[in-house]
């Protein structure tokens, strides 16, 4: 596995511990329907947060949570149309985005809730 895959990985792992720590319950980890792949799946209180990772080792002259192309936009929300459908949830459902950059040692993580909606 390449470095930028474990970093990858490590990156959610930390998302998924920051959730946690914030009262959230993980669902899913990497749920896949047709292309799509959600990061995260996680519940708080009636709130079904579909969360994208995005993890850098260095700081970027653009905004990490803006790399996320309308494609992928499009593919998390037919990911989560999905799981809620399968699932026969009746929660809200929110489009989170997790940064996690990485300077030495140091992590810096932001949590954008409601990061982008599906319509």
């Amino acid at each position: 596995m390449g470095k930028h895959n474990e970093f990858g990985k490590e990156g959610e792992q930390i998302a998924v511990d920051f959730l946690i720590q914030k009262g959230y319950a993980i669902k899913y980890r990497n749920y896949r329907y047709l292309k799509a792949e959600i990061d995260i799946i996680a519940q708080k209180d009636a709130i079904l947060a579909i969360v994208e990772v995005r993890s850098r080792s260095t700081d970027f002259v653009e905004n990490i949570a803006e790399t996320i192309t309308k494609r992928k936009i499009d593919l998390l929300v037919m990911g989560a149309d999905h799981y809620v459908t399968e699932q026969d949830l009746d929660v809200e459902v929110r489009f989170d985005v997790i940064t996690i950059l990485k300077n030495n040692k140091v992590f810096k993580i932001d949590h954008l809730e409601s990061a982008f909606y599906h319509f």
